[in-house]
């Protein structure tokens, strides 16, 4: 199973408790810096706040899991607006 495959089983349903759909997860180098994107989607328009809720919820379960050796940078960003 691929790093992002294990990602995705490990916050999907999460994800699913605050009321939003994970779309995608990838995982790519920026220049120097990794990057862990988890695109997200909901009935309506995703929010900072939505934004800002996931990513609380999830980093706890990201460092208690280690999937990922290296260090990298999260990202949660919404599918309508994609990510930066």
């Amino acid at each position: 199973m691929d790093i992002c495959s294990k990602i995705r089983e490990l916050l999907a349903s999460v994800i699913e408790e605050e009321g939003c759909i994970l779309d995608d997860v990838l995982f790519e180098k920026n220049g120097k810096n990794s990057v862990l994107t988890i695109v997200i989607d909901k009935v309506g328009t995703v929010s900072i706040d939505d934004c800002v809720t996931i990513t609380n919820r999830i980093n706890p379960i990201l460092d208690e899991a280690d999937p990922i050796e290296e260090s990298y940078i999260l990202d949660v960003c919404s599918k309508e607006k994609g990510c930066e």
